[in-house]
């Protein structure tokens, strides 16, 4: 993509006009709607699965992957997914801190005070989890059983306006979820230099899923910086070495470990950028540049096998479709923050963005679809999935250039 100033503007302007299409659209609906995994919420589903797990899991796959919405059918309801809000809650901060008007800290802080007051209950700390039940392959989780995937965007949500405002109640809530992704049920693998946590507190579930220890780690490192906890940070340094030692030696990371956990023996695509921004969070606030060349490779091979030169997103190493909106959102994520260490990477994030606008956006609506198929995209949205991290994305892109514009001109 050109650089020169006139093109760059015109990406900006695009990268505002859809972001303001989309938040227009989520706000219309209230930021609720169906969700990625929710067949189970479907009162004629649930009970037709008989308690069965492989039932569940059909059920589950089934609605997810039809490439019609089947889920008015089968009376799923729309809702508020916890995730979807911390995303649109640092969405609106990005854009306070880029636009300088009071009401996106406004719309911040209600879907905040949201997220304060519908938290999951029964363990230690603040958690959050996904509002209807749901059957992944290594478990069942019912209503409201927080995870540490959840938790942790939400405990960012927080992080990000105590950062911004100096609030302490924003703080406090950042170190109940600590206490959450430390003190929960289960830690999976620990001894004098690693440590593995579980997805969910479930003290019979041994599941490794790669991502949450790395993102776990990031957690523990960057609210280190804000407390000046010292053992935080060899929490941290012991989760992200976990996540380190399982990268294969081409850079790359499995979604389970071992594998073969998983059926899908291959790479995908937005987990990878998980990893990826958690190993660089634990740099920036850790000051321990020992995982660096980690990082780089892992950079290099997302780059080189997770997208396309055009900046379309596969779905995993070896395949491209179905295309999938969130891999769109976090590879414009990822780029951004690592084109720290060199343009090109900055430069291939607004190329994602330019090429998920033009092809993933309905432009009457503003909403960005879920999925594309090599013939034809799925023509509905995933509210949190498509438009949450769409959002959260181009407002990235927003906050860093217009921020970093100011200080320029200043």
């Amino acid at each position: 993509m050109e650089t020169n100033n006139k093109s760059f503007e015109q990406v900006i302007k695009t990268v505002n006009d859809s972001l303001d299409a989309v938040l227009s659209y989520s706000q219309r609906n209230d930021y609720a709607g169906f969700n990625k995994y929710d067949a189970l919420a479907s009162p004629i589903l649930l009970p037709l699965s008989f308690g069965n797990k492989n039932l569940r899991l059909f059920y589950s796959q089934a609605i997810m992957r039809s490439p019609l919405n089947l889920r008015p059918l089968f009376a799923i309801p729309r809702t508020r997914n916890p995730k979807g809000i911390a995303l649109f809650a640092m969405t609106y901060l990005n854009l306070y801190l880029a636009r300088k008007s009071e009401k996106y800290l406004q719309k911040a802080e209600e879907l905040l005070d949201w997220l304060a007051q519908n938290q999951s209950t029964g363990f230690p700390g603040n958690s959050w989890g996904y509002q209807y039940p749901w059957q992944d392959v290594g478990f069942f989780a019912p209503p409201n059983l927080p995870n540490r995937v959840v938790s942790y965007f939400v405990g960012t949500a927080f992080l990000n306006a105590y950062e911004i405002t100096g609030k302490s109640l924003y703080l406090n809530y950042a170190i109940g979820v600590k206490d959450f992704l430390i003190q929960a049920p289960k830690v999976l693998f620990e001894n004098d230099k690693m440590k593995c946590l579980s997805y969910v507190p479930d003290e019979s579930i041994n599941w490794v899923v790669m991502d949450v220890s790395a993102l776990c780690g990031a957690f523990c490192a960057r609210l280190a910086h804000f407390t000046n906890d010292k053992s935080l940070i060899e929490e941290a340094r012991k989760l992200i070495s976990y996540v380190v030692d399982k990268q294969t030696d081409y850079g790359a990371w499995f979604y389970t470990h071992p594998p073969t956990a998983n059926r899908l023996k291959m790479h995908d695509n937005y987990h990878t950028g998980y990893i990826l921004d958690a190993i660089l969070d634990y740099l920036d606030f850790s000051g321990d540049d020992s995982f660096l060349e980690n990082y780089r490779k892992g950079l290099q091979y997302y780059l080189e096998n997770l997208f396309l030169a055009d900046g379309t997103p596969k779905w995993m190493n070896n395949k491209i479709y179905p295309i999938d909106v969130h891999g769109s959102a976090q590879g414009i994520i990822t780029f951004l923050k690592a084109g720290r260490f060199n343009r090109q990477n900055e430069e291939f994030a607004y190329r994602i963005a330019e090429w998920a606008i033009n092809n993933m956006q309905n432009k009457q609506e503003g909403f960005f679809y879920y999925q594309k198929g090599r013939f034809f995209k799925k023509p509905f949205t995933i509210m949190h999935w498509s438009n949450g991290w769409m959002a959260k994305a181009m407002s990235e892109i927003i906050r860093k250039y217009y921020v970093e514009n100011r200080a320029t001109t200043n």
